[in-house]
């Protein structure tokens, strides 16, 4: 493990270089990916299945099942942006401009926040 994280994009050729020594691009194509990605997203959903959401919530504390969602968290990423890559997609613009239009399509209320603050969860 570094000690510096390293950009998308610097992962992402590290990414494409791997399957290229290995001559893994044809079966890198954006609906393989996104199979593979949906795999992946269900094994990270499998380690937290017939969890409470106390025993969710602590996941982490126990090493060997830690070690699992590391690794799964991996392999989500890792395929993720194999698909970007392949499709020309950035990222971090992808998710800049959803968070923007969510901003415009859920503002807000300050009603609803005043409520929350009193603990009024109704309304």
């Amino acid at each position: 493990m570094t000690d510096h994280p390293q950009d998308l994009a610097a992962l992402q050729r590290r990414l494409a270089e791997f399957a290229a020594a290995r001559h893994w691009q044809p079966y890198h194509t954006p609906k393989n990916l996104a199979a593979a990605l949906s795999v992946e997203a269900s094994e990270l959903v499998e380690i937290f299945q017939w969890l409470t959401p106390e025993q969710s919530a602590r996941v982490m504390t126990d090493p060997d099942t830690a070690h699992r969602v590391r690794d799964e968290v991996a392999d989500v990423l890792a395929y993720l942006l194999q698909f970007c890559e392949v499709l020309g997609v950035d990222p971090l613009a992808a998710l800049e401009a959803k968070i923007e239009r969510n901003e415009l399509r859920f503002p807000v209320r300050e009603d609803r926040e005043d409520r929350e603050d009193r603990g009024d969860r109704e309304g």
